[in-house]
């Protein structure tokens, strides 16, 4: 007997989809901290399992929820407008085909209101679920998003967010148009509100609320980070928005601009060197860490988090948790740098010496055991598929 919920995700390899993975394994992993069972088991769905009705239905079986993200925003006008109905219609019959009673949660955008191709294809495709659910018993929610941006979008694609992180980092121009404005949604806020949705058995349609700015001031507001981050100060992060968009910026850059080396003021009383600068606030701790002990393995949502060793030798690991690809960059305590880790990658710090290790560590807020925004998920060691969840 299952003891946790099977959560499908289709689109799972798209800047929403991603988000919603590291949710529900950010949840697993809370719970694996306190040596409980998984909450959820992941079941991913590829683009090409949509052209295979027996493998779409295999994935689909006994499923709890489909939080549904897979859609067609690229293309020529019918193919936008027709394609998401289909990938709808191909989803509902993989349902019916499974018996599913499933509540299918269904990533809707503000297009869906306009008579644009891509609108009338994503309002067509919701309507057609809803109808799915109320004739077969299993629930539906559709979100309604407005621009999404967040941590792995593609620049020039998916998100101007993206764009002009991009921009900014590489010293291209920004063509800003006067009076462009955008509603600003984080893809971690989407994620929730998706799968809390689910949860609670929301039924009908929910409008997400995002932040209203001018593309301009979303222009200025990245450039101020990307030239906080050239002179290694961190913005004010107490404020969600620009939090959110700190998180953005610096995950385009990464592993850029690391190890950031410390500059080391010496003279005949000692040395000397600043370890962080800025961020509103946050909490500062030291630890030693004896010979070949490894600290870590985990990941966080939001958190900014900065490593600096000050005496003894390591080895800091940092992974994406949606691949296998691994930095490591050696430390010293003599050579002082920083290392920040990025949010949605998992990361580890072993001593390498036959020495105490001591590291000084900062974040941007204050720990809360109730809310610590850290999940377990090793760096190098093999995950469970059915804790870790493939790419889709």
């Amino acid at each position: 007997m299952r003891t946790c919920q099977r959560v499908v995700v289709t689109g799972a390899g798209g800047l929403v989809g991603s988000h919603v993975r590291a949710l529900l394994l950010a949840s697993n992993g809370q719970r694996l901290f306190r040596r409980e069972a998984p909450a959820f088991d992941i079941v991913t769905v590829s683009r090409e399992q949509f052209s295979n009705p027996d493998s779409l239905a295999t994935s689909l079986s006994e499923c709890d929820i489909v939080l549904h993200l897979a859609g067609i925003n690229r293309a020529e006008p019918a193919a936008v407008e027709g394609g998401n109905q289909e990938i709808a219609a191909k989803l509902i019959s993989a349902l019916e085909a499974t018996a599913g009673k499933a509540h299918v949660v269904y990533a809707n955008t503000t297009h869906a209101a306009g008579d644009t191709p891509y609108g009338r294809g994503k309002r067509r495709a919701g309507e057609m679920l809803a109808s799915w659910a109320q004739a077969s018993g299993g629930g539906y929610t559709g979100i309604v998003l407005p621009h999404i941006f967040g941590e792995g979008g593609m620049p020039f694609y998916n998100t101007v967010t993206a764009t002009l992180c991009e921009q900014v980092a590489t010293g291209q121009e920004s063509e800003i148009h006067s009076g462009a404005e955008v509603e600003l949604l984080h893809a971690g806020t989407a994620a929730e509100l998706m799968l809390e949705s689910a949860l609670t058995s929301q039924q009908g349609e929910v409008r997400a609320e995002g932040v209203k700015m001018s593309v301009s001031a979303l222009y200025q507001r990245i450039r101020g980070i990307g030239e906080d981050m050239s002179r290694d100060v961190f913005p004010d992060l107490t404020d969600s928005l620009q939090l959110q968009l700190y998180n953005t910026y610096r995950f385009s850059r990464f592993p850029e601009p690391y190890p950031m080396r410390l500059p080391l003021n010496i003279d005949d009383r000692g040395s000397l060197f600043e370890a962080a600068r800025g961020g509103g606030g946050g909490q500062t701790f030291l630890s030693w860490t004896r010979p070949g002990v490894v600290r870590g393995n985990h990941f966080h949502r939001r958190k900014v988090e900065r490593f600096v060793v000050v005496e003894g030798q390591a080895d800091i690991h940092v992974r994406s948790i949606f691949d296998d690809e691994v930095h490591t960059f050696p430390v010293r305590g003599d050579e002082p740098v920083a290392i920040d880790m990025p949010t949605l990658h998992t990361h580890s710090i072993v001593n390498t010496g036959d020495s105490q290790l001591l590291t000084l560590f900062w974040a941007h807020e204050v720990f809360d055991s109730e809310d610590p925004d850290t999940y377990l998920h090793p760096v190098l060691e093999q995950v469970d598929a059915a804790i870790k969840g493939a790419p889709g």
